[in-house]
């Protein structure tokens, strides 16, 4: 009974050097801060999904350019897409331009995607705020609670210098302390892969969509009178 309470996760933390313990609870903060954006991310990436598949369907149903810039712009609105913003950027400049005596046709739609290219990038680093902090997180994750373990180890073996007998119950809680350490590093590190790896993919695609509807757009445009 001693030492299975020697050896439980709260002993071990609560025994664990001073070092281990803010490699520990730095661990603990990164993976806190790590679920927040998982959760944060998840909600924006399906939001943008489906205003994206909403526009894209309302675009392609009416003819009207007038009408979807109106839609677009209604005040009564509380959320705009992405692409809804590429959109009015584009039909407004092309607008402007038009109207603009002396401007020819390649101007007005060089102009016109020069307005969306702008807007694109804003998205797109929108969409891709935080990606970062998940990538940084699964691949240094491991190596901190790596660091924390070599250096509880470092101690138990210490600790062996002054004992004239080593044992197992001497050496394993010191080594279990220090494990604790590396579970904790990938506790942290494994989310944060799996996180980055499904948006990065869900965002290539949202991206692909943009573009694709950027290059639609202009041939529509191009042919307005």
């Amino acid at each position: 009974m001693e030492v299975t309470q020697d050896l439980s996760f709260v002993h071990l933390i609560s025994t664990a050097s001073a070092l281990v313990q803010m490699v520990m609870g730095l661990l603990l903060l990164v993976s806190m801060m790590s679920w927040w954006y998982i959760f944060l991310k998840l909600f924006a990436i399906r939001r943008e999904t489906r205003l994206t598949r909403e526009f894209e369907e309302s675009f392609w149903r009416n003819p009207n350019l007038n009408d979807v810039y109106r839609s677009v712009n209604n005040p009564s609105r509380s959320d705009q897409g992405a692409l809804e913003r590429i959109f009015a950027a584009g039909f407004v400049e092309f607008v402007k331009l038009k109207k603009q005596h002396g401007v020819d046709s390649s101007a007005v739609m060089e102009g016109t995607r020069r307005a969306m290219r702008a807007t694109y990038q804003r998205e797109m680093d929108r969409l891709e705020s935080h990606l970062a902090f998940l990538a940084s997180v699964g691949s240094v994750s491991p190596y901190v609670g790596l660091f924390g373990t070599v250096w509880g180890i470092m101690n138990a073996f210490r600790g062996l210098a002054n004992v004239g007998q080593a044992t197992l119950a001497h050496v394993a809680p010191g080594i279990a302390e220090a494990l604790v350490a590396t579970a904790m590093g990938l506790f942290a590190a494994i989310p944060a892969v799996v996180a980055y790896n499904r948006y990065a993919h869900a965002i290539d695609r949202l991206s692909t969509r943009f573009e694709s509807f950027t290059e639609e757009f202009s041939n529509v445009l191009q042919r307005q009178p």
